[in-house]
């Protein structure tokens, strides 16, 4: 089965996600998972990972109730507030949920790069390790030190980084980035996805503009250790889904048959377990 390991609902009257503005105009809308399914069964993707866009558990709650409503949706990454004072308790009530899978801070959108290295967080981690729950990381370069130290730091806990750790690409801007990723793929604990690469390369890329990129990222994590998604709606930002898929099709064209179906597919269900 072919999975995406990466897209997106909401429903823009929850009034949760602070950074939907109606700036973003292209995905400024109601998002459902027919919604999804439709782009994605174009390209025979039959399976997703439903993945948190608001810092709220009440969202979280949503899109399991929506997951557990289509079985095209194999699992959920969601939201908890991990300073909590109970955050092992919601983190062990959330884990009652079959779906759900993995949990993600949006370390992107907080002021302090080195926030997931607090002590005070370190019950929720371990509870995440406990239920066997992934850590989506939500980064930018800048954030690739302090992940390196949190996969030493944890050893048990699965990571995923997502979109590549959302390299410059517009800009061209491979350092630090490159050294970055092959840094992060020195830990077996660490994978990474391919997702969200076009919209990393500006608002209109040529066809070819990730291919460098996502080369790296083969070439330091190797084809048993990157998982595809599409970020999708947010890839509407920068092109469709047909295009990511064809951008898909040109950096994976070295790749044996095995391996394609490993990064297509059989990866997302090993690392979070669907």
């Amino acid at each position: 089965m072919h999975i995406d390991a990466h897209f997106h609902i909401w429903q823009l009257s929850r009034g949760d996600y602070a950074w939907l503005t109606p700036a973003l105009t292209p995905i400024y809308r109601n998002v459902t998972v027919a919604d999804w399914q439709q782009e994605a069964a174009a390209h025979q993707v039959h399976g997703g990972v439903l993945v948190q866009a608001a810092p709220t558990e009440a969202e979280t709650r949503f899109i399991l109730e929506q997951a557990n409503a289509h079985t095209a949706v194999l699992g959920v990454v969601g939201w908890v507030d991990m300073l909590a004072p109970d955050a092992p308790k919601r983190i062990a009530d959330l884990a009652k949920q079959p779906k759900l899978k993995g949990l993600r801070p949006m370390l992107q959108d907080l002021a302090d790069v080195r926030w997931i290295l607090q002590d005070p967080l370190a019950p929720a981690i371990q509870a995440m390790v406990q239920h066997c729950l992934v850590f989506d990381a939500l980064i930018e370069p800048v954030h690739i030190p302090h992940i390196l130290t949190l996969a030493r730091r944890y050893p048990a806990l699965r990571i995923v980084i997502d979109h590549a750790a959302k390299p410059d690409i517009a800009n061209n801007a491979w350092q630090p980035w490159a050294e970055g990723i092959a840094q992060l793929a020195q830990h077996l604990n660490v994978v990474c996805k391919l997702s969200g690469l076009l919209t990393q390369a500006g608002p209109a890329p040529v066809s070819g503009a990730t291919q460098p990129w996502a080369a790296h990222v083969l070439q330091c994590f190797g084809w048993d250790r990157v998982l595809w998604g599409s970020d999708w709606p947010v890839l509407e930002l920068a092109a469709s889904y047909s295009a990511w898929c064809g951008e898909t099709r040109q950096f994976l064209a070295g790749c044996s048959a095995h391996e394609q179906q490993a990064i297509l597919g059989d990866n997302a269900q090993r690392i979070y377990q669907l």
